[in-house]
């Protein structure tokens, strides 16, 4: 079968001009609707995302029959813009990921799948996956870049401004509110390592532990010298303006005005699947790989949020190319 291309649909229909402002979407790319699945793949990639497609990109380099399965669910669909990555400094991760996978599709050993696995299996050499829209597919590695899913609290308006105002890191956008009125929601030694991270930034540095707070003596000591202000009272609403915040509401009455907030909240594993087949996974809850992106289970690689504390797209990206390539010497191994 014919691959369709970007480039033959633009010339068989005559689209060209319509073409350069309305992207197709990923399924036009794709061979899902005919597509036979006798085949077994060299690698499934599960998850379309920076590290999926960058194994992606690395494998199909390499020639190798792969298959990338997405359900087009993104951790940060809401975050206007990535930053802290050379060349895409300030673009928006929709821009960023639309153009890794029409640079992937440019290597035709690299098939897509809109879709979402539900279970999966070693069976004999290979693995077999299964979808929710009925699919068996197997293959003879897995790369599992699933993300993970971050738990919103119960705190009216924390969700929607999660990634625009409330933010997790802050190499990836800390600098836009650089002297700016800044909050932490933790406590405790999550709570000073996020303030000792961001002092820098601004002076004005205000911690809600939620509750009574767990710092030890010297914590105390060092966030007092830093003029680091502690709040006990609980956060009951982050009020904002189309995500940015305006105010943070307290239990006890009050509001104050801030322009950000660092959180650390809890998380869970995108896809239980990896833990399933038996990945071991780290007291954090990450996917457990070592520094060629191994899981402890022979033939699976993990890379991206999944197993990594360090969740940034250039990071994704890094850690998913390894992934490629080591999936690819594992390969070769097999096979020379």
């Amino acid at each position: 079968m014919n691959k369709i291309t970007r480039r033959s649909m633009i010339k068989k229909t005559g689209m060209t001009s319509l073409a350069l402002t309305i992207p197709f979407p990923l399924t036009l790319f794709s061979k899902e609707n005919d597509m036979t699945r006798n085949k077994i793949y060299d690698v499934i990639i599960i998850g379309g995302s920076y590290a999926g497609l960058s194994a992606a990109m690395a494998l199909g380099r390499s020639l190798r029959n792969v298959l990338v399965i997405d359900s087009g669910k993104t951790c940060n669909a809401q975050t206007p813009h990535s930053h802290n990555f050379i060349t895409q400094d300030g673009i928006k991760p929709s821009v960023i990921a639309k153009k890794a996978k029409e640079d992937v599709l440019q290597y035709n050993t690299v098939e897509f799948l809109n879709d979402l696995v539900i279970d999966g299996k070693k069976a004999q050499n290979n693995f077999e996956i299964s979808t929710e829209k009925g699919e068996q597919i197997k293959g003879k590695k897995l790369i599992f870049a699933t993300g993970i899913k971050d738990l919103m609290p119960d705190i009216k308006g924390f969700s929607d401004c999660w990634g625009i105002s409330v933010i997790h890191c802050p190499y990836c956008h800390g600098y836009e509110f650089k002297g700016q009125k800044t909050g932490i929601m933790a406590n405790g030694d999550t709570a000073f390592h996020i303030a000792s991270l961001v002092n820098n930034l601004t002076n004005d540095l205000t911690i809600f532990t939620n509750g009574k707070n767990n710092f030890n003596i010297e914590q105390t000591d060092k966030l007092k010298k830093n003029n680091i202000k502690i709040i006990e009272s609980q956060i009951i609403e982050v009020e904002h303006d189309n995500g940015n915040i305006q105010k943070i509401a307290l239990e006890n009455g009050k509001k104050m005005t801030f322009n950000a907030m660092y959180a650390a909240i809890p998380f869970k594993q995108h896809s239980e699947l990896p833990i399933t087949l038996g990945c071991e996974t780290t007291e954090q809850g990450y996917i457990e790989v070592d520094n060629f992106q191994k899981t402890s289970i022979e033939g699976v690689f993990a890379c991206g949020d999944n197993s990594t504390m360090m969740r940034s797209v250039a990071n994704a990206v890094a850690n998913g190319n390894i992934a490629g390539a080591m999936a690819n010497m594992e390969l070769i191994h097999n096979e020379f």
